[in-house]
C-alpha cells in the first residue's frame, strides 16, 4: 500500500508542480509532512536541503530521497518514475502534435509568440539570480543599499571574460568559485 501511495503522491505532485523545482517544494511538503506524515518537517528540510546539493532537478531529487526515506530503494524507484511519469506524457503528446501539424502556420505563429515569452522567462530568472548576489534577495531593495563588492567584481570580470576571450563558460564557473573562495576568506 505505501508504494501506491508514493507513486501517486509523486505522480499528483509531477503532474501540478508548473514552475519548477522550487514550485514543487509546497506540493512535496504537503504530501509527505500533512497529508501521510512520512516525514518530520525537520527531516523534510533536510531532504529538500539535500536535493537541491545535488546534481539534477530539485522535484526528482526530493522524490528519490522521499521514497527511499519511506520505503527503501522501490519506494524511490515509484517516487521518482511518479514524478517523471505526467512529464514524459505530455512531452510525448506534444511532440506528436508538433510533429503532425508541424508545417501549418498556426502552429508556426504560436511558436513564434513563445520565443519572446521564453527569452523574458530566461532573463527574469537571471536577473534575479544577479539580485540576490548583489543584494542578498530576489528584488532591488526598497532603499539604497551597496551592492556586494566581491559580487559585483566576479560578475563583470565573469561577464568580461566570456564576451571578450570567449572562454567556455564551466572555466568561467570554476575560476568564479574559486577567487570567490578566496576574496571573500580576504574580506
Amino acid at each position: 500500500m505505501i508504494y501506491l501511495e508514493l507513486l501517486l503522491s509523486f505522480f499528483e505532485i509531477g503532474l501540478f508542480s508548473i514552475g519548477g523545482g522550487y514550485a514543487a517544494m509546497p506540493l512535496i511538503q504537503n504530501q509527505v509532512v500533512d497529508v501521510h506524515p512520512w516525514l518530520t518537517m525537520t527531516q523534510f528540510a533536510d531532504i529538500m536541503t539535500i536535493a537541491e546539493m545535488t546534481p539534477g532537478p530539485i522535484a526528482i531529487n526530493a522524490a528519490t530521497f522521499v521514497g527511499i526515506q519511506v520505503a527503501g530503494l522501490p519506494g524511490a524507484v515509484l517516487a521518482t518514475a511518479g514524478c517523471v511519469l505526467p512529464s514524459c506524457v505530455i512531452v510525448m503528446t506534444l511532440a506528436w502534435v508538433y510533429d503532425r501539424f508541424r508545417g501549418l502556420h498556426m502552429v508556426q505563429g504560436v511558436l513564434a509568440g513563445l520565443r519572446p515569452a521564453v527569452i523574458a522567462m530566461i532573463a527574469s530568472a537571471g536577473i534575479s539570480l544577479l539580485l540576490m548576489a548583489l543584494y542578498g534577495q530576489r528584488t532591488l531593495p526598497a532603499d539604497w543599499m551597496e551592492p556586494d563588492a566581491v559580487a559585483a567584481v566576479l560578475f563583470v570580470s565573469g561577464l568580461a571574460i566570456l564576451s571578450v576571450w570567449k572562454v567556455h563558460p564551466l572555466w568561467v564557473m570554476a575560476g568564479s568559485g574559486a577567487a570567490g573562495a578566496l576574496l571573500y576568506a580576504l574580506f
